[in-house]
């Protein structure tokens, strides 16, 4: 239920919203279907994409309901950056060079967290909130949330794939690519459309992680000049 309009709500009416316990639900889902992600490839892949999929139903909630909370925004953010980070170690141990995809993991973790940062030293309300960056396709990216969700989508459902298609622990990442390219495929569809959105997703993450570290050097330099 939305919280009446003017009364503060208590310590565990915060805990029990409705987004936060479809967050605890998301941790418990991704628990088992790591555990599983060897011995039950399929049964992984369906359980880490209802998970994600529950990342937007939370969203939704909060708005519904009118239960958007700080813990709700921190256990989301940290619950969609551990699942993908868990992926990509996997990724990373089965498909060569493996640096790639923990290098992909430092990018991923690094923008995020300076963006978070950055956020509170800006007093803005929202990590997304970025109405006053001058590069278009950041504002696109959240400005637009179909946008958004495409490039979110693919590079799970990139993961997630090449997890399902690899067949043992030393294959080559661009040979597995360009084989499934060619073909005529289910999966050689979602790969090719997928494919862009995830790059998308990388320059954005690149930007992310320059316009951040920006505010926190300019926070630096406003802190001395007041001293």
């Amino acid at each position: 239920m939305a919280k009446k309009s003017g009364s503060r709500p208590s310590k565990l009416s915060v805990y029990l919203y409705i987004p936060n316990i479809i967050g605890y639900l998301r941790v418990l889902i991704n628990c088992i279907a790591f555990y599983l992600c060897f011995t039950n490839k399929l049964l992984f892949t369906i359980l880490y994409f209802f998970s994600f999929v529950c990342d937007a139903v939370d969203g939704w909630c909060a708005r519904k309901f009118n239960q958007v909370s700080t813990f709700g925004a921190v256990l989301d953010m940290v619950t969609d950056r551990i699942s993908t980070a868990c992926l990509l170690v996997i990724l990373s141990q089965v498909y060569r060079p493996g640096l790639i995809f923990l290098s992909l993991l430092a990018l991923d973790i690094a923008s995020h967290w300076l963006q978070m940062y950055s956020t509170f030293l800006s007093g803005k309300a929202s990590h997304k909130d970025v109405k006053d960056s001058t590069n278009w396709l950041f504002k696109l990216y959240y400005g637009n949330r179909m946008f958004m969700a495409y490039c979110c989508v693919s590079c799970e459902v990139l993961y997630l794939i090449l997890f399902f298609i690899s067949e043992n622990q030393s294959e080559s990442l661009i040979d597995v690519i360009s084989n499934n390219l060619q073909k005529m495929s289910i999966i050689s569809v979602l790969i090719a459309t997928s494919l862009f959105g995830w790059a998308i997703k990388q320059v954005v993450n690149i930007i992310q992680m320059k316009t951040a570290a920006d505010i926190c050097v300019l926070s630096d330099i406003n802190g001395k000049q007041k001293q």
